[in-house]
């Protein structure tokens, strides 16, 4: 196995313990890299837990091994840097021929072997533990998944193999496929529920809980009962599932999760060794492909860079928020308030226009707090402060000892204005004013504030308890303290946020609605809507451009439209065909039958004006491109934000770009959409790419 730079190695730490109960000795495996950062396996990594393995499997004198990682982490699985770093496909075959290598001796072992997981256990170090004849988790950790179909690549150490001898097909196509398109990871009461573990103990004695029952099973006094093989229909379904949520987030322009389902089919049939021999290929096959790539660059953008906001001023600056208002009631203010009382625990205030609009907004406050308590998400008394911190009024006079008040109203500037003129009335001469505005000149919006400095565009997406980008958007007169406040405040409140500049529509619907109005456009010249609104698939947005329109409603994305064509005429048009759809009233293009399959609405076709140039999906495909490169030079032209990893970084948090596309730029540079319009790339070869 070839050696690549690895900056952290990881160690197998071998101590003995004497299990109680007179079990016997077991032999405790500790993964530790002598860092903060999280645990990972690189080629040393894995000779050297081969190496502490091998040993123990020569002795004599053990009733039992397990495996555990450093205080709040198991293992995050395979360093990512070694396997972006070069090489050859030889050199990715012996990664993952090394990782099976050592996983096995747990397999194989002649005592009974347990992962004790104390912290996060992803991809390579979730294998580790299903390599184990026994697992226990300690309760409250989040992070556990087999995340490789979204980066690109599938999981190489066994995962597929195992998984669905233990959990059945249905649970491992969840875990292998469908979890990680959905940016999802299972906690520990999931992963017990699934059986993905055994048992859970609480963190404060979670070693010593784990190595009695150890002992109890060494003893057998505790049997867990393994689930019986799965019928071939089961399989069947599972894995059909499987291709379709594949179908719905790639449309087929993304290998990995055909791949990893191909080797869950393997897994019904195949002896283990030829599973893992055909993983090994699947991983050596994938390991240098553009996809991995992209998935790296987005994997990095998010853990990193989304952590570091460029151009953010010091956080020293930032001033306390103990004291949050909200002006208005409706659905977006009520999911805000919720947010800030559930992540701040400071008290929230809500108002409207009458006490009528005030109690509904409340109402969905506790609803949503209800939701939370029943998918065990929050326990009833943790809902019962979020709910006490949340109080409505129509009173303004209730934001006097605020320090953060955002308002939430309708999108329409003169109303925008005078809220914040009167709440700059009531409120202290230090309390940050923000407002979410989607498109809307944050600048214009202050400029009758006697204090516009403290002003900020604090713009969230929809559904704001899922979506993890915030554009912070500074006007020319924002100062450094209101900024910083602004950063802390999001980082609080658990989202990424990305520094702007006050321009129209700020980024990511900038984006969107440039794509979007390139579509509409080609139906507006006779191009049937199914055939315009497929042209977006490889992008891998979570929906296409009509149905994004549906979503936001035609008389929103009209608002919005317009306001873009005011500010940039020669790159933003108002569709004909949109107007009628608004004057119709109808909700969108599509109906759909009783099965939610969505099919063009007859009387969409009728109502919108017939052009005689139409267009192949490849043909709208291409305009799309180049109109999204246009627009991403312009914002950088412009200074809207610092870099393009900052374009890629809004497309992947606010609009759940795919992570195997690496985001938006690195997309246009392998179309040749970025040099065919702008006369260059936007990032370096081999950034988010192969060289070319």
């Amino acid at each position: 196995m070839p050696d690549f730079p690895e900056e952290v190695v990881t160690r197998a730490l071998v101590r003995d313990v004497e299990l109680p109960h007179g079990a016997g000795t077991l032999a405790l495996v500790t993964l530790e890299n002598g860092q903060e950062q999280p645990t990972t396996l690189g080629p040393q990594g894995l000779r050297a837990l081969d190496a502490a393995l091998r040993e123990l499997a020569g002795r004599g004198d053990l009733a039992a091994v397990a495996v555990t990682g450093k205080p709040f982490v198991f293992c995050v699985g395979a360093n990512l840097k070694v396997i972006g770093s070069g090489g050859a496909r030889n050199d990715a075959l012996a990664l993952a021929r090394a990782g099976h290598a050592a996983f096995r001796h747990l397999r194989d072992s002649a005592v009974p072997t347990f992962a004790f997981v104390n912290g996060p256990a992803m991809g390579g170090g979730l294998e580790v533990a299903l390599h184990c004849h026994y697992r226990t988790v300690a309760a409250g950790v989040r992070g556990i998944a087999l995340p490789e179909t979204r980066l690109g690549l599938v999981p190489g150490w066994g995962g597929t193999q195992l998984l669905p001898h233990l959990v059945g097909p249905d649970t491992a196509v969840r875990v292998v496929v469908e979890d990680p398109l959905a940016d999802r990871r299972l906690d520990a009461v999931q992963a017990l529920e699934l059986g993905v573990v055994d048992a859970a103990f609480e963190p404060a004695d979670f070693l010593e809980r784990s190595l009695d029952w150890a002992a109890r099973v060494v003893r057998g006094e505790v049997e867990v009962v393994r689930r019986p093989p799965a019928a071939e229909q089961e399989w069947a379904a599972a894995l059909a599932r499987g291709r379709r949520a594949a179908d719905a987030k790639t449309h087929g322009h993304a290998p990995a999760p055909y791949r990893a389902l191909d080797l869950l089919a393997l897994a019904r049939t195949a002896a283990f060794d030829e599973g893992t021999r055909a993983e090994d290929d699947a991983l050596a096959d994938l390991a240098f492909s553009d996809e991995l790539r992209a998935g790296l660059y987005a994997f990095d953008l998010v853990q990193r860079r989304a952590k570091r906001p460029a151009d953010a001023p010091p956080s020293g600056l930032a001033r306390p928020v103990t004291k949050v208002g909200v002006v208005g009631a409706g659905l977006m203010a009520s999911q805000l308030a919720l947010l800030f009382a559930r992540r701040l625990q400071v008290p929230v205030v809500l108002t409207d226009l009458d006490q009528e609009r005030v109690d509904r907004g409340l109402e969905r406050v506790r609803a949503d707090v209800q939701g939370q308590v029943a998918k065990g998400r929050l326990s009833p008394a943790a809902a019962q402060r979020v709910v006490a911190l949340v109080t409505g009024t129509t009173d303004l006079g209730a934001f006097a000892d605020a320090d953060f008040v955002i308002e939430a109203v309708f999108e329409e500037m003169g109303v925008k204005q005078q809220v914040l003129s009167a709440v700059e009335a009531v409120v202290g001469p230090e309390c940050v004013l923000a407002t979410n505005t989607s498109s809307l000149s944050v600048t214009r919006m202050g400029s009758g504030l006697a204090r516009p400095e403290r002003l900020v565009g604090f713009h969230f997406f929809n559904p704001v308890a899922v979506l993890p980008l915030l554009e912070v958007v500074r006007t020319g007169r924002t100062d450094d303290a209101t900024l910083a406040t602004a950063f802390a405040t999001a980082r609080a409140l658990r989202k990424s946020a990305v520094l702007v500049r006050d321009a129209t529509a700020f980024v990511v619907n900038r984006l969107l609605l440039r794509a979007m109005g390139e579509v509409v456009a080609a139906v507006d010249e006779g191009t049937p809507v199914a055939v315009a609104d497929a042209a977006t698939g490889e992008l891998g947005l979570p929906m296409s451009p009509f149905a994004l329109l549906e979503l936001v409603g035609p008389a929103v994305t009209l608002h919005v439209a317009e306001s873009l064509h005011e500010a940039y005429p020669g790159r933003f048009g108002v569709s004909e065909g949109l107007r009628a759809l608004v004057a119709s009233g109808l909700p969108g293009a599509y109906v759909r039958d009783g099965r939610g399959r969505p099919s063009v609405d007859p009387r969409v076709e009728q109502l919108w004006p017939q052009g005689s140039a139409p267009l192949t999906t490849a043909q709208v495909r291409d305009r799309v491109r180049d109109a999204l490169a246009e627009e991403v030079r312009a914002l950088l032209d412009e200074g809207v934000v610092a870099e393009p990893q900052d374009v890629d970084l809004c497309l992947l948090l606010g609009a759940g770009w795919a992570s195997w596309n690496g985001g938006i730029t690195p997309y246009l540079d392998r179309t040749g959409a970025a040099e065919r319009v702008t006369g260059r790339r936007f990032l370096p070869p081999g950034v988010a790419s192969l060289p070319a």
